[in-house]
């Protein structure tokens, strides 16, 4: 599976590690954002405090990993990841 995406992305095996590196730190701290945001809000645990909490980590996602991206020297990498994510998802 690793090699698959290696080479579906032409990269190296080094670049993949920081690659994967920076999709799980990115999503970990989206998830830990999302959290702390709606821990400001005060709100119950309910069905609406979900659906809020999966659109505020939707809109962290792409912000945490282009920071981390950043940090790991792949920015260039996933500034192409996003720009091709978005165009499906918005046409």
């Amino acid at each position: 599976m690793l090699k698959r995406l290696q080479e579906k992305w032409g990269v190296r095996p080094f670049q993949l590690v920081l690659i994967l590196l920076t999709f799980a730190i990115g999503g970990s701290l989206s998830g830990y954002g999302g959290r702390t945001i709606m821990g400001l809000l005060d709100w119950e645990k309910s069905v609406l405090w979900w659906v809020v909490y999966i659109i505020v980590v939707t809109f962290l996602w792409p912000l945490c990993v282009i920071t981390v991206s950043i940090f790991f020297g792949q920015f260039k990498f996933f500034k192409g990841y996003l720009r091709k994510m978005s165009k499906r998802i918005f046409g």
